[in-house]
């Protein structure tokens, strides 16, 4: 499937944004206004709903396009632009992930989409997932982020990335049969480590066995 890579789906949506010369100020304004104060740190929306790797909103004015002969044309509205790399559910479908970020960013959706023609809100789960799928795009060409695997499986790996890391800093010069000692402690350690959330600091050194931290 061409929106598929592995785990990870590429997911476009391409969203009219309503065209009212009365809105004042004009309703891609009030979506990029919103955009500019939106978080993109650990507290970001997108960041608290499962599944997302990552994710990037902006709002398209026009793309001029001069045919041959040449004839000047415009798009009939501005759109919002939504892109995010996110772990495609069992069936490789996307219905699971717009499911969770109804329901952890429905406040943030409605106020962005509500400014794009015929968003039925968050609250409509149904309708919602029905409108977003509605004004998807295929992704044709597919170039993941990081890699093809799901969310928790690579932040199990970043975690078990740095905590390796620092075993072979803190352990520099020790006995082998200690160190062969200590990093079965590792082992089991990274096993019965809770899985760091992507709003956790995944980067914290939280994981340490012996070495000169003792």
């Amino acid at each position: 499937m061409p929106n598929n890579s592995g785990k990870v789906y590429g997911l476009t949506i391409l969203s009219p944004i309503i065209n009212d010369d009365r809105a004042t100020p004009s309703h891609d304004l009030q979506i990029r206004s919103y955009l500019a104060g939106l978080s993109t740190g650990q507290d970001s929306p997108f960041a608290l709903a499962p599944g997302t790797h990552l994710a990037r909103l902006v709002v398209m004015d026009d793309v001029v396009f001069v045919g041959a002969p040449a004839v000047e044309e415009h798009l009939n509205s501005k759109y919002l632009i939504f892109e995010s790399n996110c772990d495609a559910g069992p069936d490789g479908s996307i219905d699971g992930y717009l499911n969770g970020l109804a329901e952890h960013a429905a406040e943030h959706l409605d106020a962005i989409w509500s400014h794009c023609v015929g968003y039925p809100g968050a609250a409509d789960r149904a309708a919602f997932i029905r409108y977003m799928k509605a004004c998807q795009l295929e992704t044709t060409f597919f170039f993941a982020a990081i890699n093809d695997k799901s969310v928790p499986e690579t932040l199990r790996a970043l975690q078990t990335q740095r905590a390796v890391a620092d075993f072979i800093e803190s352990h520099q010069g020790v006995e082998p049969e200690k160190l062969r000692a200590e990093f079965l402690k590792l082992v089991s350690a990274l096993d019965a480590a809770p899985l760091p959330t992507v709003a956790s600091a995944i980067v914290s050194r939280d994981i340490k066995i012996g070495g000169r931290n003792e």
